[in-house]
C-alpha cells in the first residue's frame, strides 16, 4: 500500500524496502534515507538505498551515489559490496566519458578483492572492464572469451543480472567481429530478458543502452525502434525511473527522428545535448547537436541549423554531411561538393562512411558528377550487404534509383525506387519514404505517366506536410504545382475534347468515347478554337502538348 505524502512512517525501513520492491523509487529513497538517519542500515539495506538513489539521478549524481556507498561498505568491513559499488561507480563514469576516473574505480575494486583473497561474484563484474577494453582495442574475439568466463562465474554464484550483462557484451563482440546474424540473435535474447523483468532495473538501463548503441552501429533501425518501444512500455508505470543515459539518450531520440516525430525528437535531442554538455562534456553531446542541426535543416530553419552544426563541431562531432547538405539548400553547390568529398575521404569504417554516402550521392548528382555518384552508390550497397542492414539497403536502393533517374534509365530507376519505398515503409521511416515517393513521381512523369506521377507526389506531399519538411515541400510546389483555378477559358468538357483532338481522333470517334452526338463534339471543338484564338486542330494539339494536363 502506498504511503500518503507528508505522513511519517512507523517503520521507514520496512516500508522503504517494500516501496523498492514495488518500484516506487522516490518513496523508497525517502523512507530509507529517513531510516538511515535514525540508525545505520545493514549493508544489504544500504545497497537498496544506493540503488534507488542512483536510479533517480543517473547522470547528475550517479557516480557520487556509488562512491558514498563504497566508502560506507568499506568502513563496515563488507569488502565484496564495497568492490561492487566501486564497479558501479566506474560504470557510471565510463558512460559519462570519464575514462581515467572509471578505470581508477575498477582498479580499486579489483585490488580490494585481491587483498582480501575473496572468491565472490564481484570478480565477474570487475572483469567486464577488461572485456570492454579488449573490444575497444579491436580484439572482439578476446572480448567474447572474457564474457564467456564472466558468465561461468555468474552461473556459479547464481547471478542472473551478471549473466545478462555478459550476454549483451557477447552480442556487441559478435557485431564487431562481423557476425551480424548471431549478434542480433543474442541481442534479441537479451532484450526479451530485460523487458520481461528478469533483471534488476540497475542492470536493465546499462544493457538496453548498450544494445541500442550496438544496433545503431549496424543501422538496424527497425530493431532499435521495436526494442525502444518495448522498454518504454515497461517504464511506463515508473515515471520516476531515469533509464536513459549517455549515448543512449541521443539514439532514443534518433528513433523518433527516423519515425517522423520531429518535434519530440528535437525536444529530446536538445535535452540530451544540454545534459551531456555539463563539464566534462560527454562525447555524445556533439552527436545530439548534430541531430539538432539535421532537424532544423529538414524543417527549413537554416540559421538554427547552421548554429547547431557549428556547436556539434565544437563538441567534437563533425558537422558533415549535414552542413554540406545545408550549403546545397543555400545554392552553394561548389562549397557543398568540396566539403562532402573531403568528409568522405577522411571517414573510416562502415558506420562513419555509411553516414556520409547518401548525402554524398545527392550532392554529386546535383553537381552533375554521375561517376562519383555511382561510386558512392556501389560502396553504400557493399556496406549494406556487409551489415545486413535493411536501413542501408533502402538507402542504397534510393541512391541507385536517383542516379539512374538522372541518367535517364527510367525503368531501372523505378525498380530500385519502389524497392526502397517498400523497405522505408516497413521501417516506419516517414521522411525517407516520402522522398523516395517523390523520386518515383519524377520518374513516372518522365515516362509520360502523369496520373501515376500525381498520385505518388500527393502521397509524398501529405507526408512531408505532416513532418513540416518545408524545403522539400517548396521543391514539390515548383515541380508539381497543385491544381488551382484554370488559367484558360475552357470548361472541363472542352478540355476533355481538346485532349482527344490532340490524340488525332476524329469528331465521330470522340463522340463515341464521350457518348454524345457528333454535332455536340463539333460545337465543343468550335468553342475551343474560338476561345483560344485558334483556327486548326493542329494548333489545339500543340497547345495541349505544351500544357501537359
Amino acid at each position: 500500500m502506498r504511503r500518503r505524502a507528508g505522513t511519517e512512517s512507523a517503520d521507514p525501513l520496512a516500508e522503504g524496502k517494500e516501496a523498492f520492491r514495488q518500484k516506487r523509487w522516490q518513496e523508497a529513497r525517502d523512507l530509507l534515507t529517513a531510516a538511515e538517519a535514525a540508525a545505520p542500515l545493514a549493508p544489504a539495506d544500504y545497497e537498496v538505498l544506493a540503488t534507488a538513489d542512483f536510479l533517480l539521478s543517473i547522470d547528475v549524481e550517479g557516480p557520487a551515489v556509488w562512491e558514498r556507498a563504497h566508502h560506507v561498505f568499506f568502513e563496515r568491513g563488507d569488502i565484496a559490496r564495497a568492490a561492487r559499488a566501486a564497479f558501479w561507480s566506474g560504470m557510471a563514469l565510463l558512460l559519462r566519458g570519464e575514462m581515467a576516473r572509471a578505470n581508477g574505480w575498477f582498479a580499486r575494486g579489483q585490488r580490494m578483492l585481491d587483498d582480501a583473497g575473496l572468491d565472490c561474484v564481484e570478480r565477474g563484474y570487475l572483469r567486464i572492464p577488461n572485456a570492454i577494453r579488449a573490444a575497444h582495442q579491436g580484439d572482439p574475439s578476446a572480448a567474447y572469451r572474457i564474457h564467456e568466463e564472466i558468465i561461468a562465474i555468474a552461473r556459479r554464484f547464481g547471478d542472473e543480472d551478471l549473466i545478462i550483462f555478459a550476454r549483451q557484451g557477447q552480442g556487441r563482440s559478435l557485431l564487431l567481429s562481423g557476425d551480424i546474424e548471431r549478434a542480433r540473435a543474442v541481442m534479441d535474447e537479451v532484450m526479451v530478458a530485460i523487458t520481461t523483468g528478469q533483471v534488476s532495473p540497475l542492470v536493465l538501463g546499462y544493457v538496453y543502452c548498450s544494445v541500442i548503441i550496438g544496433l545503431r552501429q549496424v543501422y538496424d533501425v527497425g530493431r532499435a525502434r521495436e526494442w525502444t518501444a518495448a522498454l518504454e512500455r515497461w517504464c511506463g508505470s515508473q515515471p520516476e525511473l531515469e533509464m536513459y543515459r549517455g549515448e543512449c539518450l541521443v539514439y532514443k531520440a534518433e528513433v523518433l527522428e527516423h519515425t517522423g516525430d520531429w518535434a519530440k525528437a528535437l525536444e529530446q535531442m536538445t535535452n540530451a545535448r544540454e545534459r551531456l554538455s555539463s563539464p566534462p562534456p560527454h562525447p555524445s553531446a556533439g552527436v545530439a547537436a548534430y541531430h539538432e542541426g539535421e532537424l532544423h535543416r529538414l524543417s527549413g530553419r537554416f540559421a538554427e541549423s547552421e548554429a547547431a552544426y557549428v556547436k556539434s563541431g565544437e563538441l567534437g562531432r563533425s558537422p558533415q554531411p549535414g552542413l554540406a547538405l545545408l550549403r546545397l539548400e543555400q545554392g552553394r553547390l561548389e562549397t557543398a561538393s568540396a566539403s562532402v568529398r573531403r568528409a568522405l575521404a577522411e571517414a573510416q569504417g562502415h558506420t562513419a562512411r555509411a553516414e556520409i554516402l547518401p548525402g554524398f550521392v545527392e550532392i554529386m548528382l546535383a553537381a552533375g558528377d554521375s561517376a562519383a555518384a555511382q561510386g558512392g552508390v556501389a560502396e553504400l550497397a557493399e556496406i549494406a550487404a556487409a551489415t545486413a542492414s535493411d536501413y542501408l539497403h533502402a538507402a542504397a536502393c534510393q541512391a541507385q534509383g536517383a542516379t539512374l533517374l538522372a541518367e535517364g534509365e527510367l525503368q531501372r530507376a523505378l525498380q530500385n525506387l519502389r524497392q526502397a519505398a517498400e523497405i522505408w515503409q516497413g521501417l516506419d521511416a516517414t521522411y525517407h519514404a516520402a522522398r523516395t515517393r517523390l523520386l518515383i513521381g519524377q520518374a513516372c512523369r518522365e515516362l509520360h505517366d502523369e496520373e501515376s506521377a500525381r498520385l505518388e507526389v500527393e502521397v509524398a506531399r501529405k507526408a512531408l506536410t505532416g513532418l513540416g519538411a518545408v524545403p522539400d515541400l517548396n521543391r514539390i510546389d515548383k515541380q508539381f504545382p497543385q491544381p488551382g483555378p484554370p488559367d484558360h477559358p475552357l470548361s472541363k468538357r472542352e478540355v476533355e475534347v481538346a485532349e482527344l483532338v490532340a490524340q488525332g481522333l476524329s469528331n465521330k470517334v470522340i463522340a463515341g468515347k464521350l457518348f454524345v452526338s457528333e454535332r455536340t463534339v463539333e460545337s465543343h471543338v468550335k468553342n475551343v478554337c474560338d476561345k483560344l484564338g485558334f483556327n486548326s486542330r493542329a494548333q489545339v494539339a500543340s497547345w495541349v502538348a505544351r500544357r501537359r494536363f
